[in-house]
C-alpha cells in the first residue's frame, strides 16, 4: 500500500548508478532535517558488504549535532558486497549448500510497509524519512525482480541521485525515465556540483523544462568515509549542512517540505473540485451528497486503488494511519483489467508505440501493432471462421460496427437493392436485459429499459431467457413464465449435478429441455416472420451472460439453439447473421477466449474489447466472416464499410494489446489457473468445461444463506443475487446491504493488500445484484480474504 501521513514526510531515494552519492547525500538531508528539530528516520531495506561499512552506520556516525533525533536501520543484511539478489545466493554458498531463505517480493515490501507504520507511530510531531536503495533503479532486489517494480506498491514520492561523472547524463536521463514510466512521483534530483564534467549544468537546464527541480552540491573529499578520514568526512558534512540552516541542501529540504504539503493539499481539494466541475457515468448526482462520497485515487497498483482518507489524518497521535488507503478494485474497473492495474510490461508497450508511431491515420495503411494484432485474433477467437478484424474505438462502436455489417450482409443475401425502402423495416432478435452500449445504435438493438434514451426506437424482439444459477447449494437452470409449464408468474427449475453438466451443450443437445426450446424458438420465430412491418436481419446476443443486465447468466443451451433456428433454411431461406457481443465475456473474463467453442456453434461477426488492452486504454475489434466482408466489396467506394474513428487502429492501443495477449497466454499455464480447474473439475473426470478464480465451496456456502436468492460463478466473474421485492436496476439493496465492505477490516484477520495493510473493498452493484471481478492474475491470497468478508459479512446480515 502507498503510505502518506501529514507528520511525516517520506521520500525514496534512488540512484542513477551505483557509487553516485546516494548515502552521501541522504546523510546531508538527514543532518538538515535533524537541524531543523525534526524527528528523522532512515531505512536501508538491504544492505550488502560489512557491516562496519553500511550505509546506515555511515549515517549514525555523521547524524550531525541532533544525532539523537536521528533512527537508521537495516532490515536485511548480507555479507558479499555484491547485488542483493547475488548476495542471497552467496550466503547459500557459503553454508555449504544449504539454502538461505529469499524473501518474496511480497514479504520484502511488507517489511518495509510495516516499518514505515512503526516509524510513523513512534513520530508524534513533524518528522521525515528517508527509505534508501540499493545501486541503481533497475538494481534487482532479493528475489531478482528490478527494484523499480518491487517498490512500486509503496508509491513513495522519489528522491532520484544523479551521476555527475562521465556518461552520467545519459544515467541520470535513463534513470528519470523508467522511474516516470512507472508512475512514480519524482520531487527532486540532486548531484554533486563536478565543475570538470558539469553534468549539472546540462541536467539543470533539462529538467528545469520538465518542471523538475535539480539541487547541485558541492562533492566529498577523496577517500570519503575510510577509517582514517572520519574527521574529513565530519568537516566535509558540516560545511555542507552549516548550523545556520542556510545553504543548498536547506533549498532543497525546503523544496521536498513543500513538495509533500502541496500534495495533501491536492488531494484534500479534489473532492470539492470534482463536484464542481465533473458530470460522472451512471451515477445520479442528486444521491451524491458530500464531499465523502467521491472516491479519491491517488494511485494503482496490481488489484488495488491507492484511496485518499482525510479522516485517517484526524486518528490519534499514538495511532496515526496513512492518509492512503488500499481498495481493492473489485469490479477489475468495469471489467477492464486483465494483469492489474500499472503493469510495467504493458506501460513499456504504451511507451514504446508512442514513441515509435505516435498515432498515424489508418485507411489504406498498415503497421505492424494492428497487423499482428488482426492476424493473432483472426488464429485466436475468430479461428475457423473469421476472415477479417475492423477496428474502432470501444466496445460500443465495436458493436454499431457490428451491427452495420450484419445489416448490409442481410440486404445482400437476400437479393434486395441497398436502396430498397425495406431496409428501414430491418429487425434484430435478441435476449431480454441485452447491453450492447450506449450509442444510439446498439441501444436500438435492445429492448426499451434504464439504459435507453429519448430518441430509443426498439428496433427488435427479445426474448426472455432461461438463466443458470446456484441455489441453495444446488445448480439450476430457471426457465422464465414463457418457457415454463407452471402458471404464468411462475419459473420452472431444472436440477444439474455440476456446472459442467449445464455448459456440456453439445451433451444435451438432444435432450427434453432442448426440444423444449427448438419447438418454443421454432413457434415464435415463426410468428415473426410472419409479421411483414418488420424483417428479421441478425441475431445479436451476449453469449454466456449478459453484464450490464444484471449478471444474468444465460443456458448456453438456449444461445445455442436460438443460433441454429436462425440458421434453420426451412424458417430463414436467408440465414441470419450471427452477432456475438463479447466485449465483456471475451477473451477470459469467463475462464475461456471465446463463446463459439463452448456453444459448439460460431458467429459470423464477434466484437472484444475491454481485456483486449489489460485495462490501459480504450480500443475495440470487430472480426467477420469473408461472407460479412463480400457484402461490402465491390467497383464502388459508396459501397465500402463507411465507418471510421479517427483514432482507428491506433498504434498504442495495438501495442498494449499485443503485449496483454502475450501474457495472458503465460497466465494460462500458470499454477494459480491450473490449481483453479483442478477444483472446478467434477470428480473422477479429466477436465471441465467451465471453472472459476472462486472457490466453489464458497459459491456454494453463500448461496444457501436464505437472504441469497442464487450465486454464479465463471472465470474471474462472482454475482450474488440477494432476495429483494423491489429488484431491478433502481433498487440500492445490493448496494445498502455490502457498504460495509467500502471500509478496511483492521481486526487482525487476514490482508492480502501489497504491504499487509487492512484494505476496503471498491465494488459495484446492479440493482440487487452484487458482482465482484478479479483480473486473470489475482493472487488466491487476495480472492480468498474478499470471500472470507463476503461470507462474514452476509452471514451476518443473515442472523440479523
Amino acid at each position: 500500500m502507498s503510505h502518506l501521513y501529514k507528520h511525516l514526510r517520506i521520500h525514496q531515494v534512488f540512484g542513477a548508478n551505483t557509487d553516485v552519492g546516494k548515502t552521501i547525500i541522504t546523510t546531508a538531508l538527514i543532518r538538515a532535517s535533524a537541524l531543523n528539530s525534526n524527528r528523522v528516520f532512515y531505512l536501508k531495506p538491504v544492505s550488502t558488504g560489512a557491516p562496519q561499512d553500511a550505509d546506515d552506520e555511515h549515517i549514525k556516525r555523521h547524524a550531525g549535532p541532533q544525532k539523537h533525533l536521528v533512527d537508521a536501520h537495516c532490515l536485511f543484511r548480507y555479507g558479499d558486497p555484491v547485488s542483493p539478489h547475488l548476495a542471497v545466493k552467496m550466503a547459500s554458498e557459503a553454508q555449504g549448500g544449504l539454502k538461505v531463505s529469499v524473501p518474496s517480493d511480497e514479504t520484502f515490501v511488507g517489511s518495509v510497509a510495516e516499518h514505515i507504520r512503526k516509524r510513523a507511530r513512534v513520530a508524534s510531531g513533524p518528522g521525515h524519512m528517508y527509505v534508501e536503495t540499493a545501486g541503481g533503479v533497475h538494481s534487482p532486489t532479493l528475489s531478482g525482480t528490478t527494484q523499480l517494480d518491487t517498490y512500486r506498491p509503496l508509491f513513495l514520492p522519489t528522491i532520484l541521485i544523479g551521476d555527475s561523472r562521465l556518461g552520467g547524463i545519459s544515467s541520470t536521463i535513463s534513470s528519470f525515465e523508467s522511474l516516470l514510466l512507472r508512475g512514480y512521483i519524482i520531487d527532486a534530483i540532486l548531484l554533486f556540483r563536478d565543475e570538470y564534467y558539469r553534468n549539472y549544468e546540462y541536467l539543470t537546464q533539462y529538467f528545469a523544462e520538465r518542471g523538475t527541480h535539480v539541487t547541485a552540491l558541492d562533492p566529498p573529499p577523496p577517500r570519503l568515509d575510510s577509517i582514517e578520514n572520519v574527521a574529513n568526512t565530519e568537516k566535509y558534512y558540516s560545511d555542507l549542512v552549516p548550523d545556520t540552516l542556510k545553504g543548498d541542501i536547506f533549498t532543497a529540504l525546503e523544496h521536498l517540505d513543500q513538495c509533500h504539503v502541496r500534495r495533501i493539499e491536492e488531494l484534500d481539494s479534489m473532492p470539492r473540485r470534482t463536484l464542481d466541475a465533473i458530470w460522472w457515468p451512471f451515477v445520479q448526482h442528486g444521491l451524491v451528497k458530500t464531499e465523502k462520497d467521491v472516491s479519491v485515487i491517488d494511485s494503482a497498483w496490481s488489484d488495488f486503488f491507492s484511496i485518499y482518507d482525510a479522516s485517517s489524518g484526524k486518528t490519534s497521535p499514538s495511532q496515526p494511519k496513512s492518509l492512503l488507503q488500499p481498495q481493492l478494485d473489485g469490479s477489475a474497473s468495469w471489467w477492464t483489467q486483465a494483469v492489474g492495474h500499472a503493469h510495467p510490461t504493458l506501460a513499456l508497450a504504451a511507451a514504446n508505440a508512442a514513441g515509435r508511431y505516435g498515432h498515424i491515420m489508418f485507411p489504406q495503411a498498415t503497421h505492424t501493432p494492428a497487423l499482428k494484432l488482426a492476424e493473432r485474433l483472426l488464429q485466436g477467437p475468430g479461428k475457423g471462421w473469421a476472415s477479417r478484424v475492423f477496428f474502432s474505438d470501444n466496445g460500443s462502436t465495436g458493436m454499431e460496427v457490428a451491427l452495420k455489417m450484419a445489416l448490409r450482409s442481410f440486404i445482400v443475401s437476400s437479393g434486395l437493392e441497398l436502396s430498397s425502402p425495406e431496409k428501414k423495416n430491418l429487425r434484430v432478435v435478441g435476449l431480454k436485459g441485452s447491453y450492447h452500449g450506449d450509442t444510439i445504435g446498439t441501444m436500438d438493438a435492445c429492448e426499451e429499459g434504464v439504459y435507453t434514451c429519448e430518441w430509443h426506437e426498439a428496433k427488435g424482439y427479445w426474448f426472455e431467457p432461461p438463466t443458470v444459477s446456484i441455489r441453495q447449494g444446488r445448480v439450476t437452470v430457471s426457465l422464465p413464465p414463457a418457457l415454463s409449464s407452471l402458471t404464468s408468474d411462475q419459473r420452472t427449475i431444472e436440477g444439474f449435478e455440476t456446472l459442467s453438466h449445464v455448459y456440456d451443450v453439445e451433451e444435451r443437445l438432444e435432450s427434453p429441455l432442448a426440444k423444449h426450446y427448438r419447438q418454443y424458438l421454432n413457434k415464435h420465430m415463426r410468428s415473426l416472420q410472419a409479421d411483414d412491418t418488420r424483417k428479421l436481419a441478425a441475431l445479436v446476443i451476449e453469449p454466456i451472460v449478459m453484464g450490464a443486465g444484471g449478471m444474468i447468466f444465460v443456458d448456453p443451451l438456449f444461445q445455442r439453439i436460438m443460433v441454429d433456428v436462425v440458421r434453420d433454411p426451412a424458417l430463414f431461406p436467408t440465414p441470419l447473421p450471427v452477432i456475438f457481443d463479447e466485449v465483456f465475456m471475451g477473451l477470459y473474463r469467463l475462464g475461456f477466449e471465446s463463446a463459439g467453442p463452448l456453444l459448439g456453434v460460431n458467429p459470423d461477426i464477434s466484437v472484444n474489447a475491454k481485456i483486449l488492452t489489460g485495462g490501459v486504454l480504450p480500443l475495440a475489434v470487430t472480426l467477420a466472416s469473408d461472407r460479412i466482408f463480400s457484402a461490402f466489396k465491390s467497383e464502388s467506394k459508396v459501397d465500402a464499410l463507411l465507418h471510421g474513428h479517427s483514432y482507428t487502429a491506433h498504434a498504442v492501443g495495438c501495442q498494449v494489446a499485443n503485449a496483454t495477449l502475450d501474457l495472458v497466454g503465460r497466465l494460462m499455464e500458470s499454477d494459480p489457473w491450473v490449481g483453479a480447474i483442478s477444483k472446478w473439475t467434477p470428480e473422477g473426470a479429466l477436465t471441465t468445461k467451465v471453472w472459476s478464480f472462486w472457490d466453489p465451496e464458497f459459491i456454494t456456502s453463500i448461496s444457501c444463506l436464505d437472504i441469497v436468492d442464487e450465486t454464479m460463478a465463471l472465470g474471474t466473474v462472482l454475482a450474488i443475487k440477494f432476495k429483494d421485492d423491489d429488484a431491478g436496476y433502481a433498487s440500492h439493496s445490493a448496494q445498502t446491504l455490502l457498504q460495509s465492505l467500502r471500509l478496511p477490516l483492521d481486526d487482525g484477520s487476514t490482508s492480502a493488500a501489497p504491504g499487509g495493510a487492512p484494505f476496503g473493498v471498491h465494488y459495484r452493484t446492479l440493482g440487487n445484484v452484487a458482482y465482484f471481478m478479479s483480473s486473470l492474475n489475482t493472487p488466491r491470497a487476495t480472492i480468498e480474504a474478499l470471500e472470507d468478508r463476503l461470507w462474514r459479512l452476509v452471514s451476518s446480515l443473515q442472523r440479523s
